[in-house]
């Protein structure tokens, strides 16, 4: 059957609001190539949504979660657990870089993380209201949704959400938004809205993901940290997209020289096996009574093996280091398209990390139109590309971090022709 053929009999099928980005079908995947049912070819500059960092079938993974299929599947690590759980917790608390004492609890999804991280701060401060920011997102769960900072399409629909969760603008100079005018807003908040011995937590992205890839700057994160140390609020970096070497870092936090009272993992943390995380100060991490953490599938023995090879797999083939070569490749090329294609605004890039967005050059008016359009004519010619952006005007690039030099500037130059078509 083709493609077309599985998208009609999808479509009578599965709900819409699970639609997919574009109607191919996956067969096969090999590092960073994807083979669809009917044998095309795809140069993957997605990686599942920054998932497989560490490639498609990973052999080293492979092997490992065969190997556990083989004793057992699951057991549920809240009521037997297994070695691999604790493993895990051990590698997780050694890799992150703070110096205070740190515990971890394992989840399933990115949503499940941030969730309960909010409910680990409500548990240690005894308080209610939450901080987030305008362009974060956060997951599609209720609190997370109200979390998230972007209404189309997370939001539409499904209110309402919780209350007490207070939004602010994230500076973006890009956009005309200053460290000082989130800042004052912050006090503005705290002068109007809701007194700082209320806020239980605020939690923002050092690089935002579906907002577009915006670095949040180290003096800002710094200050933010000041005042959450005033004020006793918990500080959440929510790392689920920009962890696990992506940014040439460990994690992105480390950019901007600041210690979150709490981080959520997720996404390459499980090479391509759902597993999530909280990890933190265990002070609070351990504020939530026994019990109040958890889930069926929460740690699963699965996710918590093929997580300890990927943490190898990392270190094993410096993968922090090949995000850097391979987010400056990136950055050599876009700037060379952008010299004869002024529709690209601007390029962002952190390690592995990397957007351009996309604008009129006489305007500057943001062209969410021709963003769609590049993803959808990239696709037909072999490129698996996202969008993202409030605008919906930009193209992030998650290729796996162990992609070959001659695949990126391949899968760049495809892209450069379908632009150049689309412009004319």
């Amino acid at each position: 059957m083709t493609n077309a053929q599985w998208q009609s009999r999808k479509d009578k099928v599965i709900a819409k609001g699970m639609a997919n980005l574009a109607p191919i079908y996956a067969a096969k995947a090999d590092n960073a190539t994807i083979t669809d049912i009917e044998g095309n070819d795809y140069i993957d500059f997605a990686a599942g949504i920054a998932v497989v960092n560490t490639g498609h079938s990973h052999p080293q993974i492979v092997a490992a979660v065969q190997k556990q299929l083989e004793n057992f599947s699951h057991t549920c690590s809240t009521v037997t657990p297994y070695t691999s759980f604790v493993e895990l917790a051990e590698k997780v608390v050694e890799i992150t870089p703070w110096q205070y004492d740190k515990k971890v609890a394992f989840l399933s999804t990115g949503s499940e993380a941030v969730e309960n991280a909010v409910k680990i701060a409500r548990a240690y401060t005894g308080r209610s209201g939450t901080i987030a920011f305008k362009g974060g997102f956060h997951g599609r769960t209720n609190l997370c949704m109200g979390l998230t900072g972007k209404m189309k399409p997370y939001k539409v629909g499904f209110g309402p959400f919780p209350n007490e969760i207070y939004h602010l603008p994230y500076p973006n100079a890009y956009h005309g938004v200053s460290e000082a005018d989130s800042l004052a807003a912050l006090d503005d908040l705290f002068k109007y809205d809701i007194e700082p011995t209320r806020v239980a937590a605020l939690i923002f992205e050092p690089i935002q993901g579906e907002g577009g890839f915006y670095q949040a700057p180290a003096s800002w994160a710094q200050k933010i940290r000041q005042l959450c140390d005033k004020h006793g609020i918990v500080l959440i970096c929510d790392e689920i997209q920009s962890g696990f070497a992506r940014t040439g870092k460990m994690f992105a936090t480390e950019h901007i020289g600041i210690e979150p009272d709490l981080m959520t993992i997720a996404k390459g943390l499980g090479g391509g096996f759902p597993i999530s995380g909280v990890v933190g100060k265990a002070e609070i991490m351990d504020s939530a009574h026994p019990g109040g953490i958890g889930g069926t599938y929460a740690g699963s023995a699965l996710g918590c093996t093929a997580a300890l090879e990927v943490i190898d797999i990392i270190h094993k083939e410096k993968l922090c280091e090949k995000a850097q070569h391979v987010g400056l490749l990136f950055r050599e090329q876009l700037v060379a398209m952008q010299n004869s294609l002024p529709h690209i605004g601007d390029i962002r890039q952190v390690g592995a990390m990397i957007a351009i967005e996309l604008n009129d050059p006489q305007t500057g008016e943001a062209l969410p139109e021709l963003t769609q359009a590049l993803v959808k004519n990239c696709h037909a010619a072999g490129v698996i590309l996202l969008s993202c952006g409030i605008k919906g005007n930009v193209i992030r690039f998650l290729p796996p971090l162990t992609i070959d030099s001659e695949l990126v500037v391949k899968g760049l130059s495809i892209i450069h022709k379908q632009l150049q078509i689309l412009l004319k």
